[in-house]
């Protein structure tokens, strides 16, 4: 008896750590991240392979509706396009405080560095961090130009497959203030799909 309780209970361990290690990306196909702008749709090709804890990170704040509302606060014509701040402020523009954009993240610990061989040419997704390369937590940015000066130093877990116009045309920062959008553009909602 003793003997099939363990082979029981070890059963149930090995399972219950099997279920807890599948990322939640494993679904049939590729995860898309798709943006809803004021201006249009932005499907963004996400890249588990690459890049695994970074997409299952913006998979479930996506899945959650963290994005939903959340503002460019920071984009620098020619560069790129900054958004992914799920504490700064509110989705109806009431509340935002331009000295404190892009300073929170969410309540989830910060995910390590996942530094890859891809490069950031236009369209790619960057995960955006401090000063501490194992920092990223909920914010992101999709590059507008190539930015290949930032390889290796940043992780690359997407890339555009089609909207990249509309980052184009989103609300840009003044360059005296490193981008900061005064009145800037949302995302008015997120949502991932499988293709």
């Amino acid at each position: 008896m003793t003997a099939v309780t363990r082979r029981l209970f070890g059963a149930l361990v090995i399972g219950a750590m099997a279920l807890s290690s599948a990322p939640s990306f494993a679904q049939t196909g590729t995860p898309h991240l798709i943006l809803t702008l004021e201006s249009g749709v932005v499907d963004i090709e996400l890249l588990p392979k690459l890049a695994p804890k970074h997409v299952e990170r913006v998979i479930a704040l996506t899945e959650a509706g963290e994005y939903d509302g959340v503002v460019f606060h920071r984009v620098i014509d020619g560069f790129m396009a900054q958004t992914g701040d799920v504490s700064f402020g509110d989705s109806d523009g009431e509340g935002f405080d331009l000295a404190r954009a892009g300073t929170g993240g969410s309540d989830l610990p910060d995910v390590e560095a996942e530094f890859n061989a891809e490069s950031f040419q236009r369209g790619v997704l960057g995960a955006a961090r401090s000063q501490d390369p194992n920092s990223f937590n909920s914010q992101f940015f999709i590059t507008t130009a190539d930015a290949s000066f930032l390889d290796g130093q940043y992780t690359v877990f997407g890339k555009v497959i089609t909207g990249i116009d509309l980052v184009d045309g989103l609300e840009k920062g003044s360059q005296e203030n490193n981008g900061s959008v005064a009145n800037p553009d949302k995302i008015v909602s997120a949502k991932i799909e499988y293709k």
